[in-house]
């Protein structure tokens, strides 16, 4: 398999997370306490309709840890030369999204993939856009700090110059002690992510119109062009709601009531590079870890809630307005016409079977379709303070503050 060397980290690293006195790939400061002595303390408030979150033993939620992960999330202290923050990638004016198409690491290195938004990453099987091995958030949260093609927070062999910031900060060696009482040295990279993962998992949106035409009774709180959007998204003739379907509108879901998580992917037909099937050579989905040619071009469908702030669209970020997103659907696939990229999207030979052949909307149609999609953004969510970075770095939406 030609794996990344960020995903072999993660693999290398996942028993240190996990709370055994353990050394991976030579990272000495990474030895972790054999028990997480904060216990789950975390009282989740839940939206009407949603199954209560999958919290893994060896991360147990407390309100501490989910407040110290809150401010370890928009530190710019988080970064090898204190540019960027977890926020960077992830603002919370844009549903912790960050509008690039592709990211753009502290040392300035450009991701080749698109920043996912963080609504309700409590939910998801798997993490990232196409990596079946990341199953677990706390674990996740090791790519982007150690990460290193390209860099990203820059951890790598800087571990205890930046746990150090933390460790002689006043406010830090309060939260810290908070959050894993009884350690005798709570500094370590382990509980940094444990402490992020906690409150990324806390980023729960339900309270959008369409949550409360559905599932609290406000039948007003849609529009009339939302509700005839919602027709066509959940129609045969569309056929959005199979990969895009359930509570999070995401095929790929974990939470405590299911027996076997959703880890689907599914390739587009956003290229088909030479008429072979082909993606660009950094950006070929699952079949960076198989290899097997089905599963070019395969990705996870991310969830559509708060879509309208997350612009641009696919995983490279390649698409630039939800008006283009229902374009290339309708089309079955996206044409290339030329170029080291020229290709037909729509007779790529691995398209997922869940594709919608060709289809035809009207532009009323289409309108109220993207007035459907608009209707999952959560604004007590996106202006939740809970939410909000107490550092003052990062702003919420603007519409928070009218």
């Amino acid at each position: 398999m030609n794996w990344r060397l960020s995903d072999i980290l993660v693999l290398s690293l996942a028993l240190v997370v996990g709370g055994n006195a353990a050394i991976a790939q030579g990272h000495q400061s990474l030895v972790v306490a054999r028990a997480d002595p904060a216990r789950s303390s975390y009282v989740w408030s839940l939206p009407k309709g949603f199954p209560k979150p999958r919290v893994f033993k060896k991360n147990r939620l407390s309100e501490a840890k989910v407040e110290l992960g809150r401010h370890l999330f928009y530190d710019l202290r988080m970064s090898i030369n204190q540019t960027v923050a977890c926020a960077s990638c992830h603002q919370p004016a844009r549903a912790f999204s960050d509008g690039r198409a592709t990211a753009i690491g502290a040392t300035g290195e450009v991701h080749p993939r698109n920043s996912m938004s963080l609504t309700n990453v409590v939910y998801n099987a798997t993490f990232n856009w196409a990596n079946p091995i990341l199953t677990k958030l706390h674990v996740q949260a090791l790519v982007p700090i150690f990460g290193e093609f390209p860099v990203e927070l820059g951890w790598s062999d800087h571990e205890m110059e930046i746990l150090d910031r933390f460790r002689h900060d006043a406010l830090y060696q309060k939260l810290f002690a908070a959050a894993y009482p009884g350690a005798t040295d709570p500094f370590n990279v382990a509980r940094v992510a444990k402490a992020i993962a906690a409150f990324e998992s806390t980023l729960i949106s339900g309270n959008s119109p369409f949550d409360q035409a559905t599932f609290q009774g406000n039948r007003e709180a849609m529009s009339e062009a939302a509700r005839r959007g919602q027709e066509l998204f959940f129609s045969e003739r569309m056929e959005c709601f199979h990969c895009h379907g359930g509570f999070n509108f995401s095929q790929s879901v974990n939470h405590s009531g299911t027996t076997l998580p959703q880890a689907e992917f599914h390739n587009n037909g956003l290229y088909n590079i030479g008429g072979k099937g082909d993606y660009p050579l950094d950006n070929r989905g699952l079949w960076e870890f198989t290899q097997q040619s089905t599963d070019m071009g395969r990705f996870r469908a991310p969830t559509l809630r708060n879509i309208e702030l997350t612009a641009p669209y696919m995983h490279d970020g390649s698409i630039a307005t939800l008006e283009e997103v229902i374009e290339h659907y309708a089309r079955g696939g996206r044409l290339i016409r030329e170029g080291p990229l020229a290709g037909d999207g729509a007779l790529n030979p691995f398209k997922s079977e869940l594709m919608p052949a060709r289809f035809s909307l009207t532009d009323q149609e289409k309108q109220d379709v993207i007035e459907f999609l608009k209707s999952l953004t959560d604004w007590q969510f996106l202006c939740d303070p809970r939410f909000s970075d107490p550092s003052g770095n990062f702003a919420q939406h603007a519409r928070c503050y009218q």
